[in-house]
């Protein structure tokens, strides 16, 4: 069977020092970096999830390809060449399922998806995004190591260029992170400091109440925003923490009605009073029986065997 984790890491790992060899060149080998960087994505989030059981990595409309990840494929005599494999997006937001620590796509585009089919189809990548493009990349390998065992040695002579990125972007986002908050805070005066404080306390309360119904998303809790202080609203990835029995929401997104103040990761992860998980003070049976899709009956001292799956997370709406 060609639906091998091992190999599909071995894949991976010669994709990435291909990446980070085109990046050496400098702009002329960029469109190929970038490709092969979002190729190496990938295979590894595949090798992650084939390893689980391979059915995971295969297109689940096509019969013939689950036959043969099922190790049954003789039945029909389908060859390797012939299953029908998911894409990177499907393979990244199954693979979040399973392991939050990989992050979230972001909203709207998504460059390290972006430059890969730009190249493959169009040979076009934005220039502007090659450094966003790997260290998307990194992020969502990195997790992906440690659980798979691999380690640091995944990059081999590129370890002081992965770590290099990660710093740039880690300045770079303190660097949005400030412009957002000085932003946030001339529209809150702007708005808000004409008005006397008793009055000014009546209208934030009332504008906290615009955003109300999406509090009665169980996955959105109220939160103090970093620039004005007032009531905003921190949405982010559920999931139950099987060592400690409880729900919890790791925060990927903050929004600010008072000030417009908008975040999400990385610069959501510099804000000490907004990066922590959220303990959501919910059994996890009311949990899994609120999924869309079934009633699970789980009792209080029982474990599932897995959490929910990729079409109730999907549901949920994260």
């Amino acid at each position: 069977m060609h639906l091998d984790p091992e190999l599909l890491a071995l894949s991976s790992r010669k994709w990435m020092d291909a990446a980070f060899a085109a990046f050496a060149e400098g702009p002329s080998s960029e469109g190929m970096a970038v490709h092969h960087a979002a190729v190496a994505t990938e295979h590894l989030l595949k090798a992650f999830l084939a390893r689980i059981h391979p059915s995971l990595i295969v297109e689940g409309k096509d019969f013939l390809s689950l036959l043969y990840a099922a190790g049954h494929g003789e039945l029909r005599q389908v060859k390797g060449s012939q299953v029908k494999t998911i894409q990177l997006g499907e393979a990244y937001e199954r693979a979040r399922v399973l392991l939050p620590g990989i992050p979230p796509r972001p909203r709207g585009p998504w460059p390290l998806a972006d430059a890969r089919n730009g190249v493959a189809h169009a040979g076009y990548h934005d220039r502007d995004e090659v450094i966003g493009v790997f260290v998307s990349s990194i992020k969502a390998i990195d997790p992906l190591l440690a659980e798979l065992g691999i380690g640091a040695d995944y990059w081999g002579p590129h370890e002081a260029m992965h770590d290099k990125l990660l710093q740039e972007e880690g300045e770079a986002a303190r660097i949005r992170l400030e412009q957002k908050l000085a932003k946030s805070r001339r529209v809150f005066a702007e708005r808000y400091a004409h008005i006397g404080d008793g009055l000014r306390e009546l209208v934030l309360t009332t504008v906290a109440s615009l955003i109300t119904p999406k509090f009665l998303n169980d996955y959105c809790v109220r939160a103090v925003c970093p620039a004005c202080s007032s009531e905003g609203s921190s949405e982010g990835l559920v999931y139950v923490d099987r060592e400690r029995w409880v729900v919890t929401m790791t925060p990927i997104f903050f929004d600010c009605a008072a000030c417009d103040l908008h975040l999400a990761v990385p610069e959501l992860s510099l804000v000490a009073s907004l990066a922590d998980d959220v303990d959501l003070e919910m059994r996890p049976e009311d949990y899994y029986s609120r999924l869309p899709g079934g009633d699970h009956d789980v009792d209080a001292g029982q474990r599932p065997d897995e959490g929910p799956d990729e079409s109730d997370y999907l549901d949920s709406g994260l």
